[in-house]
């Protein structure tokens, strides 16, 4: 891995948006830029270019000759949790927010973040509302609350939430043999089940962007959702264990009764 020496030239930055990017020079530049118009400014930016065989590297470069606070590793091709967790390792900031390459923020949504994190340290995530947006326009991405027991059943929480460096080191980062999709999801279960407050700010601060190579609609047939499940239940089973009274099914909702009634029946121990 190539990296550009890490020093900061005007700033010290307070969080660091790691930008994984695999062949999406077409977004890269206006996903930068929604990250340089915070409103928060002690902010590095680390791009990771993950093994790129379009022009992503170039633009990156580019960025990095404009910008004294942007910053570029190249790696072989390895994946998204690998790349992540590159920028994280590289980062030297207090707080992480990870972006994918083709999404966008809100100007407001890094100052609002922290300033929750930084005054209640029993808050260890913080996102917002969201919406999915194509060359058709914006459609509101209706997030399920959040609770353990939901989190046990799904995900409600998007990659692009901001917590702290520290507590994401303590449990290993994300997880780079869980190559089936849904990282994020296996993430989040690693920082909060054993505690931490979430928070969720109310407006919409984040843009998932749809399109042909979107990485959601490469993971969603059903032999990866079996292999996903199957990572999930090998790797938390005590957590499933307790917020579901058993492992998690393929009929995610029926969890938690299936399991009830397996039990009652003398079917699972």
């Amino acid at each position: 891995m190539q990296l550009l020496q890490h020093y900061f030239k005007t700033l010290n930055p307070t969080v660091s948006i790691i930008i994984p990017c695999y062949n999406q020079a077409k977004f890269l530049a206006e996903t930068v830029q929604s990250a340089l118009n915070s409103t928060y400014s002690a902010l590095e930016i680390i791009i990771v270019n993950d093994g790129s065989t379009d022009n992503s590297e170039e633009i990156a470069e580019e960025l990095t000759e404009k910008h004294s606070n942007i910053y570029l590793l190249n790696q072989k091709n390895a994946g998204v949790a690998v790349a992540r967790n590159a920028g994280i390792e590289f980062s030297k900031s207090k707080y992480i927010l990870p972006l994918d390459g083709d999404d966008l923020i809100s100007k407001e949504y890094l100052e609002e973040a922290i300033n929750f994190l930084e005054k209640k340290p029993q808050v260890k995530v913080v996102y917002c509302e969201a919406v999915k947006f194509d060359e058709n326009g914006e459609r509101p991405w209706n997030l399920k609350p959040f609770s353990l027991n939901a989190l046990a059943r799904d995900n409600m929480i998007f990659v692009s939430a901001v917590f702290r460096r520290a507590d994401a080191l303590a449990v290993g980062s994300f997880s780079e043999g869980m190559k089936m999709g849904r990282e994020d999801w296996e993430f989040w279960i690693k920082m909060l089940k054993n505690g931490g407050e979430v928070v969720k700010l109310p407006f919409i601060g984040f843009f998932y962007r749809i399109h042909s190579g979107s990485k959601r609609k490469k993971t969603g047939t059903s032999q990866k959702k079996k292999e996903r499940i199957a990572y999930l239940n090998e790797n938390h089973r005590e957590f499933f264990e307790r917020e579901l009274n058993g492992p998690l099914r393929i009929q995610r909702t029926w969890s938690k009764p299936y399991n009830s009634l397996m039990k009652f029946l003398g079917l699972l121990s």
